[in-house]
């Protein structure tokens, strides 16, 4: 019997906020254990909760990025458990009024060859709602320790329908949705930072069969690739079970990606009572059409949408456009050079390669996103451009052009006043490019007794030499007259 995975996902994302969701104690990573917290983190006798409007702000901005409808009312709901990573006993959260209802991810899936668009598919969400983070439990080997800084940090659950069928589903939909949510503002997504956590509820059904199979739910996938490995793992697992007989159980099983195993957490039968009831201290919130408005204001392009525009619009490839399109920063960069009349493709290419690399090798750009890299990088649109028009133009050749941009970068001096300043022109003095040309002939026999029987890769030889004696100055396309009306 043949069987089909279906797959959901709980995502949750922390907001990229000054404070906290109910109280004005700073958000943040990295600071000593238990230093950002005040009286109603700490869940103190007579501490009241106040909403933080830039959070509800963003969770509004995350659902019109992803199509949701945008709920006129919702209110807040007390998730109550006893944990050591909840102060209050309980969490603040949204149950059968979320803020956000339906909407879909957008992902690609791999293409037949890696220069080549894939297939394009939307998943859909079943609502997205905004609650407070827990604290984190650090484990020892004889003790736990709770560090209360992360409790309270604002909070979006984004829960998928069951509609992945693949374990590269799921990785697609979490790249895509990372792309999305850095590009809004939303959220900085670093999974290593605990900003972006997700589980995976997992069933294997047989193909043609509507009825959801059992599901495992696969916890403690600390990045987009584990989620990969781990839902990978636990599809073929669950076949094996199936292969052999066996009965999958519902549990919820913890994925060690380190060793790509996984191992039973606990049994689940059924789902928790957390006594969900409206909080007392909070009021509902009311969005009106001009809220919603003012936030519409402010999405960005989707980065499919303007991928889709840069090979229409511009005539880029879309390996060019993979490396732009997902940083927003990247190519923000590229379309203002383009506006400043440098050819697209040209200046695509730049941005793409000889500034990403730089920025890679350079005390300002290493280890830091190509975003924060360009934040503090002296090169502008305007250098690039620039760059461009001078090689279009035969002022200086590709070659030369690859060394100026390589100081432009470390000085921010524009590329004419380089150009100049170490005399780097190329040469058109049709007298001089002769001589070159001559001796390069003279040096050379072999290719141009090859070139003179139909081999037209040996006149690379001669030109090579030219190109070598002159510095890289030599006009190639006059080098290229020339040499062929000697040699004829």
């Amino acid at each position: 019997m043949k069987y089909e995975a279906v797959i959901g996902l709980e995502v949750h994302v922390q907001l990229r906020t000054k404070s906290k969701m109910f109280t004005r104690v700073a958000a943040g990573y990295g600071e000593p254990e238990s230093t950002l917290v005040d009286p109603v983190v700490l869940a103190l006798p007579g501490a009241l909760p106040v909403m933080n409007k830039e959070a509800l702000d963003k969770i509004i901005k995350a659902g019109l990025i992803l199509g949701c409808e945008i709920a006129a009312v919702c209110k807040w709901d007390r998730k109550n458990y006893f944990y050591p990573d909840s102060p209050k006993n309980y969490q603040i959260s949204q149950y059968d009024q979320p803020l956000c209802i339906g909407g879909a991810v957008e992902i690609e899936l791999p293409g037949a060859a890696r220069n080549v668009m894939g297939e394009h598919k939307q998943i859909p969400l079943t609502r997205i709602h905004l609650e407070e983070d827990v604290g984190k439990l650090n484990h020892g080997a004889s003790d736990s320790l709770v560090d209360y800084n992360r409790a309270g940090t604002p909070l979006m659950e984004i829960v998928t329908d069951p509609a992945l069928a693949s374990a590269d589903e799921a990785y697609a939909l979490l790249t895509s949705l990372r792309i999305a949510l850095v590009q809004g503002g939303i959220s900085d997504c670093d999974m290593e930072k605990g900003q972006m956590r997700c589980d995976a509820n997992i069933s294997i059904r047989p193909v043609g069969e509507t009825k959801l199979g059992t599901k495992v739910e696969l916890k403690n996938l600390n990045s987009i690739s584990f989620v990969r490995d781990g839902i990978a793992h636990e599809i073929r697992r669950q076949l094996a079970v199936k292969e052999n007989g066996g009965t999958i159980v519902q549990e919820t099983r913890d994925f060690d990606g380190q060793t790509g195993t996984s191992q039973s957490l606990r049994s689940k039968e059924m789902a928790h009572d957390y006594r969900y009831f409206p909080d007392p201290d909070l009021m509902p919130v009311n969005v009106d059409d001009a809220w919603k408005a003012s936030i519409r204001a402010t999405v960005p392009e989707h980065h499919f949408d303007r991928q889709r525009r840069f090979m229409a619009d511009y005539q880029l490839p879309y390996t060019i456009t993979s490396v732009l399109v997902p940083d927003r920063a990247l190519a923000d960069t590229f379309e203002a050079t383009a506006k400043l009349g440098a050819a697209p493709q040209a200046a695509a290419n730049w941005i793409a390669n000889d500034l990403l690399r730089e920025l890679a090798r350079s005390d300002v750009g290493r280890g830091l996103s190509p975003t924060d890299g360009l934040a503090t990088c002296k090169i502008q649109p305007a250098h690039i451009a620039g760059l461009v028009k001078l090689v279009e133009s035969g002022v200086i050749s590709n070659s030369i052009a690859k060394e100026v941009f390589v100081t432009m970068f470390q000085s921010g001096e524009l590329p004419d006043v380089i150009v100049e300043k170490q005399g780097l022109k190329q040469s058109t003095d049709t007298g001089e490019l002769a001589k070159w040309v001559t001796d390069a002939i003279a040096a050379n026999p072999r290719a141009v007794a090859e070139f003179k029987t139909g081999n037209e890769k040996a006149l690379n030889a001669i030109k090579g030499a030219v190109m070598k004696a002159s510095a890289g100055k030599a006009n190639p396309k006059l080098v290229d007259e020339i040499t062929r009306k000697l040699i004829g």
